[in-house]
């Protein structure tokens, strides 16, 4: 499947359009927990890897680097993400950032989506909701969104 193929078709999907969308005021930075999800097919080496048609999330925490593209599009080029992980996880500019203060503190948890979805509703009704929840088990106040 070409690239221009694979965009033709995206292009082609339809844009949810969300009335009433929840919202609510997070804390300032600088007192605020803060979580990355990224849709890179993240995972760390011990997990499984992702399935076409995946609409799950792999947890990644904090503290370990061990961490693979899961990317099955032969269209994805990983090479960035091997030179440097922050290039689509910058965990450790996060680090940084509270370290200095800019934000309260880093999540133990982050998630990864596979974002080479054609069907987006398994993510929106299922993988997006429970991973949602998780982030609010653990008190994450603002979530950093790293689309790839």
């Amino acid at each position: 499947m070409s690239d221009n193929s694979i965009k033709t078709g995206a292009s082609k999907i339809p844009c949810p359009d969300f009335p009433d969308p929840a919202f609510v005021t997070p804390p300032p930075l600088a007192d605020a927990k803060v979580a990355l999800v990224t849709s890179a097919s993240l995972h760390h080496e011990d997990d499984d890897d992702f399935l076409t048609v995946d609409s799950g999330y792999r947890v990644l925490h904090r503290r370990r680097r061990d961490i693979v593209v899961g990317h099955w599009s032969p269209n994805f080029d990983a090479s960035g993400v091997t030179a440097d992980l922050n290039v689509v996880f910058p965990i450790d500019r996060l680090e940084e950032m509270a370290k200095d203060g800019t934000v309260g503190d880093v999540s133990d948890v982050h998630l990864a989506f596979a974002g080479n979805q054609f069907d987006l509703a398994a993510i929106r009704m299922d993988g997006g909701p429970a991973g949602a929840e998780l982030l609010k088990q653990h008190e994450v106040d603002v979530v950093l969104l790293t689309p790839v």
